[in-house]
């Protein structure tokens, strides 16, 4: 990979990793951080990545960075700290997105991670399977106990509306 491939790929997937990123952390500092350590890994290995395949290796390592910053602070954590929420939605709202974005938090990490590739990036089943480091088999298991679980927790329309 050459200067100029680094520099197209920093302008082409850098706003798509941190829309990813800060779905799943919530926390626009921490994406930040996530996607500039994803940049510089690429830089420090732009000898052997491939420009074809840049946009798997960047989110593959955004991904992986983000799972191990995850999986640090959660190392840190006291179990005081820790929340109990209930996973069905009863209450009416109209606000769907909110819901959505709501429940798509309590989904466990893989499953959010996969969802959020395919639905809202759009990428394919093998694409995500390559990022993720899962089979494809997995990667749609994991995407339908997620869409299973969102279609419980938000429920009919009528309830939402």
């Amino acid at each position: 990979m050459t200067v100029k491939d680094y520099n197209k790929a920093v302008e082409d997937y850098s706003n798509g990793i941190y829309r990813f990123i800060l779905k799943n952390l919530k926390d626009k500092d921490r994406a930040r951080d996530v996607v500039q350590d994803t940049f510089e890994k690429c830089w420090v290995k732009h000898e052997t990545v491939d420009a074809v395949k840049v946009k798997s290796y960047l989110f593959s390592t955004a991904y992986h960075t983000m799972i191990d910053m995850i999986r640090k602070e959660s190392r840190m954590t006291s179990f005081d700290e820790v929340r109990h929420e209930s996973i069905v939605h009863n209450n009416q709202y109209s606000d769907l997105n909110e819901i959505l974005h709501k429940a798509i938090q309590l989904l466990p990490e893989t499953q959010r991670s996969v969802i959020l590739l395919r639905d809202y990036e759009g990428y394919s089943y093998d694409e995500i399977a390559e990022i993720t480091g899962l089979s494809e088999s997995q990667v749609k298991v994991y995407i339908y106990r997620g869409r299973i679980f969102l279609k419980n927790y938000i429920g009919s329309p009528e309830k939402v509306l």
